[in-house]
């Protein structure tokens, strides 16, 4: 595990004891798996998220733990949190970027190419950068967003077969809540990620029914559309405020 996860969770806002059980269960994965970092390096970390992934249909059929690490109890609570502290982790990896190399680049045409990456690349970081603190601010409070609703994904986003919920809830009547965050103003694109992730947790979680909540600052033509179309998909607009304070 790489020094400054630590400080990280807490920069997250995750409380002391909480973090350092994210700590343990990264530890315990690494003993049966060894280095995630290694493994993300490798391309073999999202598969790892795969073999964790134990639905409540797996639990019925009393199928066997598919994975090396050890679990005592019930099977599918174990990896679930097992599951959820190596998203996290590899958010953790994404954001701090590839470790220190001891391999030296030389040239100007390198030097070049890294410029043009990062020119290109800088919306995409800042829309992410926005994405990671709306998220943040949500899972503090997220009954801001609807009231009655509970974060049930462990603090870390929820893998399924599509991709990464950015926030798994539960409301007030038991129905899991997809919660899907998108800075600035949507795209049509983002109601078919929605309703793919909220049909893979009725067919991994055997529910009969997921809503889906879209959380943008604003929603073009083609998403409002759909949205109507769908009973149990609501869109909510966010907005960015500001306080001020005398600094002398």
């Amino acid at each position: 595990m790489r020094d400054g996860y630590a400080k990280w969770l807490l920069d997250q806002g995750y409380a002391g004891n909480t973090a350092s059980s994210q700590q343990s269960w990264v530890r315990k994965v690494e003993q049966a798996y060894g280095s995630l970092d290694d493994l993300k390096l490798s391309g073999g970390i999202d598969e790892l998220i795969r073999e964790m992934t134990y639905s409540s249909d797996d639990e019925r059929r009393n199928r066997a733990n598919p994975t090396r690490i050890p679990i005592e109890g019930n099977v599918r609570n174990g990896l679930a949190s097992y599951k959820a502290s190596v998203v996290l982790y590899r958010r953790f990896l994404d954001e701090a970027g590839p470790p220190p190399s001891n391999i030296t680049l030389m040239g100007d045409v390198v030097a070049l190419a890294e410029v043009v990456v990062a020119q290109g690349s800088s919306d995409e970081k800042q829309r992410l950068s926005l994405e990671r603190d709306m998220q943040t601010a949500l899972r503090r409070n997220i009954t801001q967003l609807e009231q009655g609703l509970k974060i049930i994904d462990g603090g870390a986003e929820r893998f399924v077969a599509s991709g990464f919920i950015d926030i798994l809830c539960e409301d007030d009547q038991g129905r899991l809540v997809v919660v899907e965050l998108k800075a600035g103003k949507s795209d049509p694109r983002v109601v078919g990620q929605t309703l793919g992730y909220m049909g893979d947790l009725i067919e991994e979680d055997a529910v009969q029914s997921v809503r889906g909540i879209i959380v943008a600052h604003e929603f073009d033509q083609r998403t409002k559309s759909a949205a109507r179309a769908v009973p149990n998909l609501s869109l909510m607009r966010y907005a960015v405020s500001f306080t001020f304070s005398p600094e002398f």
